[in-house]
Parts: structure tokens; C-alpha cells; sequence
């Protein structure tokens, strides 16, 4: 592929982005919507007990975070050899279709797998683009490229699932998951317009592409990535609770929690691409350390508005500043296995995403208060650090052995 003028890469990028900003929509939208999904899904339990209604709701959120993990490998494998915008318009007519399934199907059993099968390009869809993004943007520019294509994400949660939490308020909640089908449509016309051809990698096979499971690096990348954003979810899957039962705040002030989130979320998006770009281990450190003293601050001043909105805002800014770093670790780590790569990241993120609302949701169930998820997300940043010093010192201990033997 010919490089193409800087108007149409930027044309291209923002088509790239419009797709994470649907993907983040239709991720994230739930968050806000809580409440409402388990009093119109499980209404019964609802009657007896709303924080049991409201912890088994959020297997929605886990359902979609496992189907993440299972498509992220399983479709980056064996489509490293198409086309990679071939790709990504198939990918964007499925989340399309997954998210009608969601508006319409009628029990929580069919929404659970309606959210599973609708997660299932996500991982795939955000690692085609990384490369396609990287490709567009050039060399020393990779994480700025990924970062672009994340833009769409962040954004997401400062536009999209606010106001598409508002909507889901005043009329219903599956209004707003055909809202999100809206988008995705709109995304597919955009990458079909405004996204130039790239061919697949003609080289690459299943077997090469497997090889990257049998690199240490790769795994202590994703541990990193599932350790780090288990603690962000642990607070944002129940943040619409936290806002009403701790901060004693109307269920109107969530959509402006969710838009502080997002601004803290795509701040960290552009930090993390210009800062990893310099240094990604460096990078990695330094948000973590962040990220942690954020989620202690948010678990000890959650009582008052001043300290949600602060604490909300810099827990999604360091978040977001370690994904496009973990994301180039991963690209730098796998050698030839690059597409699979940049598609693990994002089964690793919605690792996270499961394991912090599910230890969230224990913790809520069994009667410890919405604050309780807040220390699990600090308690899980503490293997994630571990990991990081695992990884770099793996790196050094490697370093040294080749120059010992030239």
C-alpha cells in the first residue's frame, strides 16, 4: 500500500475511531443502565433485593467480556491472511447485528448470550485496526496510530455513553442498544468510504501466529493488561449504585459521572500514546502507580461529590494511558505473531472487565457496600505491578545474555 496524503489518513483514522466509539457504546452503555436492565429482566429478585438484582445483572457485563476473550485469538488467528478492511466491514455488520439481538430478545438468558456472541468481534476488530492504524501512520509512530484508533473508545465514554445513558433513562434501556446499532452502521459506511485497501499478511499461518503463546513476554503482557483493568472495572461496573447509594446523589448525576470517566479516559488515551511512544515499560510504571493511588483515594472519598468526580476522573485517566501502552509492549514482544498480538490486548482488557465485575459483584452481593469493588480494583493493581517488574527484569536478564554472546 502506497502511503497515503495526510487528509486521507486522518479521514481513515476517524473512520477507525467511529467503530471504537460504537464498540465503546455498546461496552460501556451497560454500566449506567444497571439498575434498569435488572428491574426489567429480574424483576422478582429485583422486588426482594436490588443489590442481588443489581450484582447478577452485571454478568451482562461479564458475558461480554468473556466473548472478548474468546473471538479476540480465535478470529485474529485465522484471519491474518485477508484483507484487513475486508475484515474490519464484516466485524462492524456483526456488532451491528449483535446489538439489535440485544435490544430485542426478551429474557436475561437470551441478552446474556445475545451480550457473548456480541463481544466476539471486539477484540479482533480493535487489533486489524491497531495494524491497519500503524500501517497509516508510519514508522516511530505506532503507539500515536494505536492511540488514534483507541480515541474512538475514550471518546465513547464522554459523548456516547453518557448521552445514550440518558436516553436509556427516559424511554428504556434497549432503546439505547439500537442506538448503538445506529452507530455501528454508520461506522461500516465510514471505514467503506474513508479506509484504503491493505492486504492481509500472505505469510502468515495458523501455526506462526500461535507461536506468540509460547513467548514468556507476551504472556506477562496480558496478565499485566488483565490485572491492571480489573480494577477499573471493579469500580465502573457499579458506578450508577455508587453515585445513588454512597455519594447519595439522584440517578440523574450518572450520565455527568460517566462524561468525567470519559474525559479522564481520553486524556489517558492521548498521554499513554505520546509517553510510549518514548518509553513503554517507563510508561506502564508510571500510570500503575497512578492508577493505584487513585482507587485508594476514590475507596476513602466516595462519600462526597468533590472526591468522586476527582478520583472517577484520574482512575479513567490512567487506565487509558496503560492500554496503548500494553498494546505496543504486546506489538513489540510477539515477533512475526502480529496480528494475534494486537488482538490479545483486548482479551486481556475484557479479562479484566470479567474479573472486576464479578469480584465486585461478590463483594456487593454478600453485603459489603459499592464502595468494596474499589479496594478489589487496588488489591488486583498489586500483581500487575508485580508483573511489570517481572517483565522488565525478564527483559534485562535476556539483554544481557545476547550481549555476552556477540
Amino acid at each position: 500500500m502506497s502511503q497515503p496524503s495526510p487528509a486521507r489518513t486522518r479521514l481513515a483514522l476517524f473512520a477507525l475511531a467511529l467503530g471504537g466509539f460504537g464498540i465503546g457504546s455498546t461496552e460501556f452503555v451497560a454500566m449506567g443502565l444497571l439498575p434498569n436492565i435488572a428491574r426489567e429482566l429480574l424483576p422478582k429478585l429485583a422486588a426482594v433485593s436490588p443489590e442481588a438484582a443489581n450484582a447478577q445483572a452485571g454478568w451482562l457485563i461479564a458475558a461480554y467480556a468473556l466473548g472478548v476473550v474468546v473471538g479476540a485469538p480465535t478470529i485474529a488467528i485465522f484471519a491474518a491472511r485477508f484483507a484487513r478492511k475486508r475484515l474490519l466491514l464484516i466485524l462492524v455488520a456483526a456488532f451491528t447485528v449483535g446489538s439489535l439481538a440485544s435490544a430485542v430478545l426478551p429474557s436475561f438468558g437470551w441478552v446474556f448470550a445475545a451480550r457473548f456472541v456480541a463481544a466476539l468481534p471486539h477484540g479482533a476488530y480493535f487489533g486489524i485496526a491497531s495494524l491497519v492504524a500503524a500501517e497509516l501512520m508510519g514508522p516511530g509512530k505506532r503507539a500515536k496510530g494505536v492511540a488514534a484508533v483507541l480515541f474512538g473508545l475514550t471518546i465513547a465514554n464522554v459523548i456516547g455513553v453518557p448521552s445514550i445513558t440518558f436516553i436509556g433513562q427516559v424511554t428504556n434501556w434497549r432503546v439505547a442498544y439500537f442506538v448503538v446499532a445506529g452507530l455501528f452502521a454508520l461506522a461500516f459506511a465510514a471505514i467503506a468510504v474513508l479506509v484504503p485497501f491493505q492486504e492481509g499478511d500472505r505469510t502468515a499461518t495458523v501455526a506462526r501466529e500461535l507461536q506468540a503463546f509460547g513467548r514468556i513476554q507476551v504472556w506477562l503482557a496480558l496478565l499485566i493488561g488483565a490485572m491492571g483493568f480489573g480494577g477499573f472495572f471493579a469500580v465502573y461496573t457499579y458506578i450508577s449504585p455508587m453515585v445513588t447509594e454512597v455519594t447519595q446523589r439522584g440517578i440523574a448525576f450518572v450520565p455527568i459521572v460517566l462524561v468525567v470517566i470519559g474525559l479522564g479516559l481520553t486524556l489517558g488515551n492521548a498521554l499513554g500514546g505520546f509517553f510510549a511512544d518514548r518509553n513503554v515499560m517507563g510508561s506502564i510504571f508510571g500510570f500503575f502507580g497512578v492508577y493505584l493511588a487513585s482507587l485508594i483515594a476514590l475507596a476513602l472519598t466516595a462519600h462526597t461529590v468533590v472526591g468522586l468526580l476527582v478520583c472517577t476522573f484520574v482512575l479513567g485517566t490512567a487506565a487509558a494511558a496503560l492500554s496503548p501502552a500494553i498494546q505496543t509492549r504486546l506489538m513489540d514482544v510477539a515477533g512475526d505473531s502480529q496480528t494475534i498480538a494486537a488482538a490479545l490486548n483486548h482479551a486481556a482488557f475484557n479479562i479484566g472487565n470479567g474479573l472486576g465485575a464479578f469480584l465486585g459483584g461478590v463483594t456487593v452481593a454478600a453485603g459489603f457496600g459499592y464502595v468494596a469493588p474499589t479496594w478489589i480494583g487496588a488489591l488486583l493493581c498489586v500483581p500487575g505491578i508485580l508483573l511489570a517488574i517481572t517483565s522488565l527484569m525478564v527483559q534485562r536478564r535476556s539483554q544481557r545474555h545476547l550481549s555476552l554472546a556477540a
